[in-house]
């Protein structure tokens, strides 16, 4: 296997980066986060990208930052490391397309931070959760203090944040962490066969969705009445709109073009 730290690859509309430091559990360093951000940034202006998967090497999707990096280094780590992630999580916030996290193994700190940045997360039985980053001292990082609350609720955020207690896969999906548990073997083919139902889907309505959910909690309700009229005249002018109408009224499955 290549020696980069990120894998890239493609099928059809559905592109996969692929974490590739296994002997460190995909340990993120400033190399990963610069690789990362390369990439989502080229993909970000992606016409054809349909769906988009976070997965890692070996036996952890990422078990958190360069613990050795935060030693050598630590006043630059916010720099040369938090930076650009955060602007890799503002990249997946912003796609139209759906982005899944494949995640397996010990998943802590900024790994458990990333896959909560995600649109949907499909975890091996396998994963084990920690926040982590009390026990390094710090505070967390990549957004996890916007998403865990507003996943779990104030309280419970309040606990996993601060006591730093491991959670299992079945917990993790009981408290709405991660979208479906399977079987260690079946995490692939699982996230793979979600990754082409949803890029079989309308990428604009799709797209629409997503954002529509992420921006509610900046609206009242007034606003968010108004942002899903004006996303609905969005999607109804396209062709993909008149498409599956007419799949409908025809009672066959609809193709779509992303037009």
């Amino acid at each position: 296997m290549s020696d980069s730290p990120i894998i890239e690859s493609r099928d059809g509309g559905i592109h996969r980066l692929h974490f590739n430091r296994p002997k460190v559990l995909n340990a993120i360093d400033t190399a990963t986060a610069q690789a990362l951000l390369a990439a989502l940034r080229r993909l970000q202006d992606d016409p054809a990208l349909r769906v988009l998967i976070l997965s890692g090497e070996g036996r952890s999707f990422m078990a958190g930052g360069d613990i050795a990096q935060f030693r050598d280094d630590p006043a630059a780590v916010p720099n040369t490391l938090i930076a650009p992630l955060n602007e890799s999580m503002q990249i997946i916030a912003g796609l139209r397309a759906p982005v899944i996290a494949s995640i397996q193994g010990p998943v802590a700190g900024a790994g458990m931070s990333m896959a909560l940045a995600c649109d949907l997360v499909v975890a091996a039985d396998t994963t084990r959760f920690n926040f982590a980053y009390v026990n390094l001292g710090t505070c967390c990082d990549l957004g996890a203090s916007w998403s865990l609350p507003r996943t779990v609720g104030l309280h419970k955020a309040l606990e996993i944040a601060l006591l730093s207690d491991p959670i299992d896969a079945a917990e993790a999906q009981r408290l709405g962490l991660v979208s479906r548990v399977v079987a260690a073997d079946q995490l692939t083919a699982e996230t793979d066969r979600l990754a082409h139902r949803l890029a079989a889907g309308a990428p604009i309505a799709q797209g629409t969705l997503k954002q529509l959910m992420r921006r509610s909690i900046e609206r009242d309700f007034a606003g968010q009445l108004d942002a899903e009229r004006q996303g609905f005249a969005t999607c109804a002018a396209t062709e993909d709109f008149k498409e599956a109408v007419n799949a409908f009224l025809e009672k066959r499955p609809a193709t779509y073009t992303g037009r």
